[in-house]
């Protein structure tokens, strides 16, 4: 038994602060202000300027491509082409993988507003299959010996340039389905736990990870589903199937189907391709619908009459329309008082589709690390956008109308960082759509586990809940606003142990995921 004193913030509907936490086997056994005389002789972890909170939900990333990305070249901070290839050079020797890939370099963060071409990348990797996916994880730049190695069909898919080595839209995700399959299973899984230990080093306890990227015979869906039944430490995973095949996931006995990929109704700003129902600045450009209205709309009525939760990503306000619309469709066609459906995302809403939402509720898993972020700047989204710039991500008419909302990190398009995602909640440049921290470390918390219907056991400090908490180094109702992102988790305390690690086997990691039967 442990007791804990000090700033203890419940995340319960009142937001709620007390004095002291009492753990006994796993779970909370004590939350007040005053300490029971039962509990008098328990030795008492002083917390001092530090605050215990629950532990943290991301409610939306790609954990196989976040492994796989992770374990590359990571050029979140390149500002220069010429500091990319230098990196990249430096980087080749020591990657073993049969495609060499650096992630996360942005054409609208780097001086020359544009990234390097084929060309530039043959002179830095001219004997080995390469690649730079660009930070949205929508495009990718390959060099000839990677454009060589990609099936014969990649290059009648739609977003195919040889000239340019630029792959977007459908030819991205062909090309991302081989370099998937390029990668051995023990080092997917080496990279798996790697990622998760990562993740919780940022006092994350839950990921909502959207699988089924184009690994061979659906490889990370299944892998994903064993490392996360066999992780170590309590960390929780929870799986939205990336497929509009229902049978696939019916057979899997998955409860949850959507995300981005073979479910994105749109694409990015970044590629310019998020749909909108009015084209980008000085364009003609609308973006790209991957469907019709009416192939979602079927896809939607079918796996909610099979009681499957879904997820849709959108980005364009014409992408969210078709969202919404298809959600409430299907729940016209097939009512469900708790089905917890969401829209990814949900960059640039439509006001008819936020009544849907608010009517129907369709809970919306946002990005607010896409808010003031470096890879996809203002200025370039003002440029493309102009007025509509003002619109994305409005939190606060989101929660006015009653809209369920938790934070996902997208990763690896961003790094998981929960106190950022609140951070730039509290602080959003439209002041009159900003949260106030109460509500935004509730978002990161409580509503991630309500997502995932999980809100019973875990993502606030009550007497009987599974003690998942996280130490932070201040507590962030007292902190001043604009300091929010520099607070430290420093413990994370799954089933009230400090969280271990995944250090077993890579064999014994899959067979304990084997025999498990936990959720999933």
């Amino acid at each position: 038994m442990i007791v804990y004193r000090g700033d203890i913030l419940t995340c319960t509907p009142d937001f709620k602060v007390s004095r002291y936490l009492a753990e006994e086997g796993g779970r909370i056994a004590f939350v007040g202000d005053t300490l029971p005389a039962e509990y008098a002789h328990i030795p008492i972890t002083d917390l001092g300027q530090k605050a215990l909170v629950p532990a943290f939900a991301d409610t939306h990333l790609h954990f196989a491509s976040m492994a796989l990305f992770y374990s590359g070249l990571n050029l979140m901070d390149v500002r220069s082409n010429a500091e990319l290839k230098e990196k990249f050079s430096a980087f080749l020797p020591t990657s073993k993988a049969k495609v060499v890939i650096a992630f996360g370099a942005s054409p609208h963060s780097v001086a020359e507003r544009k990234l390097l071409s084929r060309a530039d990348l043959d002179e830095v990797a001219p004997d080995r299959p390469a690649t730079v996916i660009k930070y949205d994880g929508h495009a990718l730049i390959a060099n000839t010996k990677l454009l060589e190695a990609l099936p014969p069909e990649v290059a009648a898919r739609r977003g195919y340039d040889a000239d340019s080595g630029e792959l977007n839209q459908e030819a991205f995700f062909a090309a991302t389905d081989y370099i998937s399959s390029t990668v051995a299973i023990p080092d997917l899984v080496q990279s798996m736990q790697r990622a998760m230990d990562y993740m919780a080093s940022k006092g994350i306890g839950l990921m909502h990870s959207v699988s089924g990227v184009g690994f061979p015979k659906d490889l990370d869906v299944d892998m994903e589903r064993y490392i996360g039944r066999g992780a170590s430490g309590g960390f929780q995973t929870r799986i939205f199937f990336q497929t509009m095949d229902t049978d696939k996931v019916m057979k899997r006995k998955l409860p949850r189907i959507g995300g981005c990929f073979a479910t994105a109704l749109d694409g990015c700003f970044g590629s310019m391709d998020a749909a909108l129902s009015e084209p980008y600045e000085g364009t003609a450009n609308r973006g790209v619908l991957y469907y019709s209205d009416e192939e979602v709309t079927d896809f939607c009525k079918r796996a909610n009459r099979l009681g499957l939760q879904i997820e849709l990503h959108a980005i364009g306000d014409a992408a969210f329309r078709q969202a919404t619309n298809a959600l409430k469709a299907a729940l016209d066609d097939f009512p469900r008082k708790d089905h917890r459906h969401g829209i990814i995302h949900a960059c640039l809403p439509t006001a008819e589709g936020i009544d849907i939402c608010a009517e129907y509720g369709i809970q919306l898993p946002v990005q607010t690390s896409f808010i003031v972020w470096p890879q996809e700047p203002d200025w370039y989204l003002r440029d493309i956008l102009g007025e509509r710039e003002a619109r994305l991500n409005p939190l606060r008419t989101f929660a006015d109308k009653g809209i369920r909302l938790s934070f996902g990190s997208d990763s690896p398009c961003t790094d998981p960082d929960p106190m950022l995602w609140i951070h730039n909640a509290v602080n959003h440049p439209v002041r009159t759509e900003a949260l106030t921290v109460q509500e935004a470390l509730r978002m990161a918390t409580y509503n991630g586990y309500w997502t995932s219907f999980d809100e019973k056991e875990r993502g606030s400090l009550e007497t009987g809940k599974i003690a998942d908490m996280v130490i932070l180094s201040a507590n962030p109702y007292t902190s001043p606003p604009t300091s929010l992102k520099d607070i430290r988790p420093e413990q994370l305390i799954l089933g009230g142990v400090p969280y271990p690690g995944q250090k077993q086997s890579i064999f014994a990691h899959i067979v304990r995921g084997l025999l498990s039967k936990e959720k999933i």
